[in-house]
C-alpha cells in the first residue's frame, strides 16, 4: 500500500479526512488503519494526530486493529434483539471460532456489532461488506459463511 499515492488523490483539506481514511483502510489487506498511516494523514492535512484519532474512534467503520477481509456487522437494535440476535451472535462466534472484534484464524472474517442496520423488517440481520442478510438462523448463517469461503478458495486457486 503506497500511502503517499492514496493521500495525493485528495487535496490536503480537513474535509477530505473521511475519504482519505476510507481509501487507506480499503487498501490495507488487514482492513485497518495502522498508527503510521494516521500520522501521515495528520501531517498531510496539517492537523493533529489526536484530531485524526478522534475521527477514527468516532466512526465504527474504522479500526486501528487488524481485521478480517470480510467484516460481519451484526445488528443489535432492539428489534433484532427481540428477534434473536443474541442467538445469531453465538452461532457466528461458534462457526468462526472468534470473539467480537477479532479476526478469524483464516483472516477472512471479523465479527462486530452494529447499532442498527435499518432493516428491521428482516430482523435479525447482519451485513457482510456491502451485502445485507436477514431472517438469520444458524443454518443460513452457516450457508452464507460457507459460500464466501468457497468463493475465496476458488479465487485463490485460479491465481
Amino acid at each position: 500500500m503506497d500511502i503517499q499515492k492514496i493521500l495525493e488523490r485528495h487535496s490536503p483539506e480537513p474535509d477530505n479526512m473521511l475519504n482519505i481514511l476510507h481509501d487507506l483502510q480499503d487498501a490495507n489487506l488487514q482492513n485497518y488503519l495502522p498508527e503510521e498511516s494516521l500520522r501521515q494523514v495528520a501531517r498531510y492535512l496539517n492537523t493533529t494526530l489526536s484530531a485524526v484519532y478522534g475521527v477514527v474512534n468516532y466512526y465504527t467503520m474504522f479500526s486501528t486493529k487488524p481485521r478480517g477481509k470480510y467484516i460481519i456487522r451484526l445488528c443489535q437494535s432492539p428489534v433484532c434483539h427481540l428477534m434473536g440476535s443474541e442467538t445469531v451472535l453465538e452461532s457466528v462466534k461458534k462457526l468462526l471460532g472468534v470473539e467480537l472484534d477479532e479476526p478469524a484464524a483464516d483472516g477472512l472474517f471479523s465479527l462486530e456489532l452494529s447499532e442498527c442496520l435499518g432493516i428491521c423488517d428482516v430482523a435479525p440481520a447482519m451485513m457482510i461488506g456491502e451485502d445485507i442478510y436477514g431472517h438469520l438462523s444458524e443454518a443460513n448463517i452457516s450457508k452464507i459463511i460457507s459460500e464466501i469461503r468457497e468463493k475465496e478458495m476458488s479465487a485463490n486457486s485460479s491465481k
